[in-house]
């Protein structure tokens, strides 16, 4: 009711009655009492027909109205507002609990946001309500949002629908991955916000492929690696047994690396007391052959064919071919050393690890024919030594040497040395007459270039070491069938 309104009351008093109230006792009257009761009913009707072609008498009363404490009740429309709001907010509760219920736990889903209505005075309490925080989201510094595409929409009808499968979608989940592939993969600065990098299915695959097969061969390389001697680096086993060589006082230490070859690391060492008591070198050669097969794959037809060794051959472990190879060398060393030959001595022998002589002088190696700064008379010296001492190892030694050039030669106290024998056969070896024509081919190359006078021809050289009767030939093709008839008659 609002203030100033007229109010009508009738002059006729109505008291109220209770209905647990009791029964007032009513006085008896007489029967002029009811006539005059009577009359007077039909009086006042008379008199309530005629105030109806009148005016009404009426007394009029002003009665304040108290204002309510409550803004949203001031009017009937802001009743309407809320109670409109109420049935929105519970129309959207009903829509949530269906949308969640048809949907359940699949990854598309359907919104039934068509459906949902959401008053305006809510938006502008919400709104207000924002802008009375004591902070505002505008005040922070922070960096501005990334420019990304839209999505494209797809057909038909209704709200646009973004799945797993969208283009933009999977290229940004493609770039953050690329932060999960191995460490030694070089992705770059791939989750920065600001670049909003995209890769595609094709082009993430392909690098995750990439990866995964450099971080299979690193593994590979770095296994490999580590059961194998490889240049100068020592497997753990290898290392164990230097280790007890030098508790047990046979050497004092194991210095630096002084040369590698294809088949083996040669280190240089102080020299203590064998088991039984006797003096080593001062200076020692420790000579430790690499347990790998692939820098040096044609060892099989040096120890399969030759008699000695032959029951003891085992393609299938690879470390036991090596110590073969290893015990090989000692035999072709002692051997040569019974007969005089300038080679190494044989010290100690412990598995794949040969110790010998040092040939060199505090710590240097003797240099190789091949680098040692010769005159002239030296390099004939060294020719006619090296022609001796070919002719001695085969006649008397009864070994060819099979790889013999400038490189296995060592001039130390003006003469000349022969190293690495380990692939050293008997001349009744199937291959041992090439092997015997090879190493006059390299020589009579070697002293040629380096202008020595009288140098004999590979030919001759074969024949005077061999002592075979074979005609010579100015086609080496012929030569060498002639060669292999003679081997054959001889086998």
């Amino acid at each position: 009711m609002d203030k100033g309104q007229t109010v009508v009351v009738s002059c006729h008093p109505v008291k109220p009655a209770s209905a647990w109230g009791k029964m007032p006792t009513v006085a008896p009257c007489s029967l002029s009492s009811v006539i005059d009761e009577e009359l007077a009913k039909k009086l006042q009707h008379e008199e309530e027909e005629r105030s109806l072609f009148s005016e009404p008498q009426t007394i009029i009363f002003f009665i304040p109205v108290v204002p309510s404490s409550d803004p949203n009740t001031d009017n009937d429309l802001a009743l309407a507002q809320m109670l409109q709001a109420e049935f929105d907010k519970e129309n959207d509760r009903l829509l949530n609990i269906k949308e969640h219920k048809y949907n359940g736990n699949s990854k598309v889903s359907l919104s039934f946001d068509n459906y949902r209505s959401v008053h305006s005075i809510l938006k502008d309490d919400s709104s207000s309500s924002d802008d009375q925080d004591d902070w505002v989201e505008d005040d922070l510094e922070l960096p501005p949002p990334p420019i990304t595409e839209p999505s494209p929409k797809p057909g038909g009808s209704g709200k646009n629908i973004t799945t797993k499968h969208d283009a933009v979608v999977c290229g940004r989940r493609n770039a953050q991955n690329l932060e999960k592939f191995p460490p030694g993969f070089a992705a770059g600065d791939v989750g920065s916000k600001s670049l909003d990098l995209k890769l595609s299915n094709s082009v993430y695959n392909t690098l995750k492929q990439h990866s995964y097969q450099e971080e299979r061969r690193s593994h590979r390389v770095h296994d490999k690696r580590e059961h194998s001697t490889h240049e100068q680096a020592l497997d753990p086993k290898t290392r164990l047994m230097l280790y007890k060589l030098v508790n047990n006082q046979t050497l004092e230490a194991v210095n630096g690396c002084i040369s590698t070859g294809k088949e083996a690391c040669v280190f240089h060492a102080n020299g203590g007391k064998r088991e039984d008591g006797e003096e080593l070198p001062e200076e020692c050669a420790v000579k430790v052959f690499k347990t790998t097969l692939n820098e040096f794959r044609t060892r099989e037809r040096y120890i399969r064919e030759d008699h000695r060794f032959r029951d003891r051959f085992s393609k299938q472990n690879p470390r036991k071919v090596v110590r073969l190879w290893a015990e090989k060398e000692m035999c072709n060393l002692c051997r040569m050393q019974k007969v005089g030959l300038s080679c190494p001595r044989v010290l100690l022998l412990k598995k794949h690890i040969l110790v010998m002589s040092f040939i060199g002088k505090d710590q240097h190696a003797a240099p190789k024919l091949k680098n040692a700064m010769l005159t002239g008379s030296q390099l004939h010296l060294a020719y006619e030594q090296c022609i001796q001492m070919m002719c001695t190892m085969y006649q008397k030694a009864r070994l060819v040497h099979a790889d013999l050039s400038a490189y296995n030669m060592l001039w130390h106290e003006g003469r000349v040395w022969f190293i690495d024998v380990s692939q050293s056969v008997e001349p009744i070896h199937p291959h041992a007459l090439e092997f015997l024509y090879r190493d006059c081919r390299n020589v009579v190359e070697f002293f040629k270039k380096k202008g020595v006078a009288g140098v004999m021809s590979a030919q001759q050289l074969f024949i005077k070491v061999s002592e075979a009767d074979i005609p010579l030939s100015e086609d080496e093709g012929e030569f060498l069938a002639q060669v292999r008839s003679v081997r054959l008659v001889e086998m």
